[in-house]
Order: C-alpha cells, then structure tokens, then sequence
C-alpha cells in the first residue's frame, strides 16, 4: 500500500472518517471520494475504531466525531496524536454545534480545526484540504467560542517569557494569528507582502515547536499574549 502524504506537498490525500452515524460517514465518503486528489481509505463508527484503523491505515487527515461510543473524538485525538509515527494525520473535528462545550480540549488534545456536520459539499472538501496542506481551519464561529471559554475559565498556562524567542514583529503577527485573521489580513493590517507573513507564521510555529495557526492560538491566550475581549491591533 502506498501512502502519499498531501502535507508534504502534492500527491493524494487519505482520508478516515470516524463518526457513529453511519449516514454522516457515508455521505461525506461519497462527497470526497468524488474529488481529484483525496481518496477515502476507511471508516470508523467510534473512537477506538477510530484508532486503530489509523494506526493501520495512515490516513493524511482524520475527520473526528466529538461525541461517540466506546470512545469519544477527545480521547482518539490524543492517542493518534500522541502514536509514534514519522508523519502523524491531521484531525477535523465534526460536531453538530459552533458552541460545542469541547472547542477548547479538542484544540488542547491537537486538533487542527472543526467543521460543522451541516457544511456543505464544498466547505467540506476546502476543509480536508487546508488541514492536509498543513494549516488550521478555525471558523469565526469557533475562535469567539475559544475566546468566550477563556473568558469564564481562565486556563493557567506558560509565562509570558515563553515567547521570548519571537522577535517584536512575530510577536504582533501571532497576536494578530489569535485574534483570527487569516494571512491576507494579516498583511494589509501590517502592510507587508502575503509571502513576508506566511513566513513569519512558518518561523512562529517553529520557534514555539507548534503543530499549526490552532495551537498558536491556544498558546497566544494561555499565555497572556491576548486577553478574552481584547481588540484587534489597528
């Protein structure tokens, strides 16, 4: 079996889709199985299902029920994540809810971002793409819903100090990373060339040994960088 990591640049996507409802995971197979570049290599009705398949199975991204028997999309997460392994998946979380009380642990566990079950055809291919290319996906919806739960329950994490390899600019372009705003605007706010910010980014995540944007959020608000209701940097 040949295995073509999409990460890695070029090549075809595999694709696991672990979710309890047998309709939700049929359907999305069909949807992705219809487009050039991803092809499904398995199915999985529950997080332990989930696990095994990708230990066998090496998919590029995981699309990850929160909520199944057996167990949950969290837990499945965590051991996947956590397997040794040369090239580890990406996970897509699927869940029902913007608000879904698990926005915050499911990023924590290494999720690189969440797509609603109610997305369209098209939401979900450009989903499985921009995770497997290597970046987050993190809606609107559910950067407010990370911010909200900082907000009624602060989460104790590293100092400040922990950013002190970053130079001024990465600094202000993880700051700007926090708040949401994708590379584009994060270069007409800072007025520097798209290819100057993807750059920055790439050095942010290396300096701070981050999987991707998702985790560079988590960190920029454990550790004070910005604060719940704090405004975006004119």
């Amino acid at each position: 079996m040949t295995t073509s990591h999409a990460a890695g640049g070029g090549g075809t996507t595999r694709c696991l889709i672990a979710d309890d409802q047998a309709m939700v995971r049929e359907g999305f197979a069909a949807v992705l199985a219809a487009q050039p570049g991803l092809l499904v290599v398995g199915q999985a009705a529950d997080g332990a299902e989930a696990v095994r398949q990708a230990q066998h199975l090496r998919p590029d991204v995981v699309l990850m029920d929160v909520r199944m028997p057996v167990m949950d999309g969290l837990q499945a997460t965590r051991q996947i994540l956590a397997a040794a392994s040369p090239v580890r998946p990406r996970v897509l979380m699927l869940t029902t809810f913007d608000l879904d009380e698990y926005v915050y642990a499911a990023l924590r566990a290494g999720a690189s971002g969440f797509l609603l079950k109610d997305a369209t055809a098209a939401e979900l291919v450009h989903a499985v793409r921009v995770v497997a290319s290597g970046d987050a996906l993190l809606a609107p919806s559910v950067t407010r819903r990370l911010i909200t739960d900082f907000a009624r329950h602060p989460h104790p994490g590293p100092p400040l100090a922990s950013l002190g390899a970053l130079t001024p600019r990465e600094t202000e372009v993880l700051r700007l990373i926090a708040h949401g705003l994708s590379n584009t605007e994060i270069s007409d706010t800072l007025v520097i060339a798209e290819q100057t910010t993807k750059t920055h980014v790439g050095r942010i995540l290396a300096k701070l040994d981050l999987r991707d944007r998702a985790q560079a959020v988590v960190l920029a608000y454990e550790t004070g960088l910005v604060t719940p209701g704090g405004s975006v940097p004119a």
